[in-house]
């Protein structure tokens, strides 16, 4: 990515990759690659099921679902 803008770019999915790395990740080890698979998934269920502040408590599932 190049032009104007292009550091801000990825912030939100760099702060989302990290929020997974440290809320999950680095807390619950896994042993193999379908245990971690298994594990992010069911992080970002709840993760998309649940009110986030910065939407005016609504989740993110049903804001999506909107939109599409």
């Amino acid at each position: 990515m190049d032009g104007k803008g292009r550091a801000l770019d990825n912030i939100y999915i760099e702060r989302f990759w990290r929020m997974i790395k440290y809320q999950h990740i680095f807390l619950n080890p896994a042993a193999n690659g379908r245990q971690l698979y298994r594990g992010i998934e069911k992080w970002l269920y709840r993760y998309h099921h649940r009110d986030h502040q910065e939407i005016n408590r609504v989740k993110p599932i049903q804001r999506y679902r909107k939109a599409a």
